[in-house]
């Protein structure tokens, strides 16, 4: 299968010099896009900015901006057979970027609008035979915001996970939750055996 995979954290600039971001490495999407690969299927890899190497055989895709991600999800999406959006993408960007450094302020007002919803797009336009896979990282309500997520964005799997994996965090709370109803649930799991589950998953439906 074509299997498209979106990583890692958006960066969206208030100035030439300083942006707003978050604490996603990149590492879950990375796992997701070796272990697909070693279990044979074409990978083309999104990701925003992070400091670890791409895994070898697979199309790697650069972009920085929940926009430009957005473009190379939108591009690539019609010909592949899953997405997996494990890319924690930016949910506000400035409304109006500055061309020239910002000087210290006493005080600074910065007016925010939202990005595009990029999973809820690309759900939308899903057609027979393709599955998009999402994430939702909580800090309360973990099955019932997922849940919720799941029904509002046609998704036909999310996974559902906490704060615990970001940076050099390997263990978390996860539940995956299908579109069909079905329900697991680990009190403590594995950065790496979620990847392989995924995958295990795609293989298997």
């Amino acid at each position: 299968m074509k299997i498209l995979i979106s990583a890692g954290p958006t960066r969206e600039y208030i100035d030439p010099i300083r942006f707003i971001s978050n604490r996603s490495t990149g590492r879950m999407g990375y796992l997701v896009a070796d272990y697909a690969r070693k279990a044979g299927h074409e990978v083309i890899l999104v990701s925003g900015p992070v400091s670890i190497p791409a895994p070898g055989g697979v199309r790697l895709v650069r972009v920085e901006t929940a926009e430009e991600m957005k473009k190379a999800i939108l591009l690539n999406f019609p010909s592949s057979d899953v997405l997996v959006m494990s890319a924690a993408v930016g949910d506000w960007k400035p409304a109006s970027p500055e061309r020239e450094k910002v000087k210290r302020k006493a005080e600074w007002l910065l007016k925010l609008v939202p990005n595009p919803d990029i999973l809820k797009e690309v759900a939308g336009l899903k057609k027979n035979g393709q599955r998009v896979i999402g994430f939702a990282l909580e800090t309360e309500e973990l099955i019932r915001n997922a849940s919720k997520k799941l029904l509002e964005k046609n998704l036909d799997l999310i996974i559902a996970d906490t704060p615990a994996f970001f940076g050099e965090g390997g263990r978390s709370r996860v539940a995956f939750l299908y579109r069909d109803g079905r329900k697991e649930e680990f009190e403590c799991m594995e950065r790496e055996n979620v990847a392989c589950r995924i995958i295990e998953i795609i293989g298997g439906d």
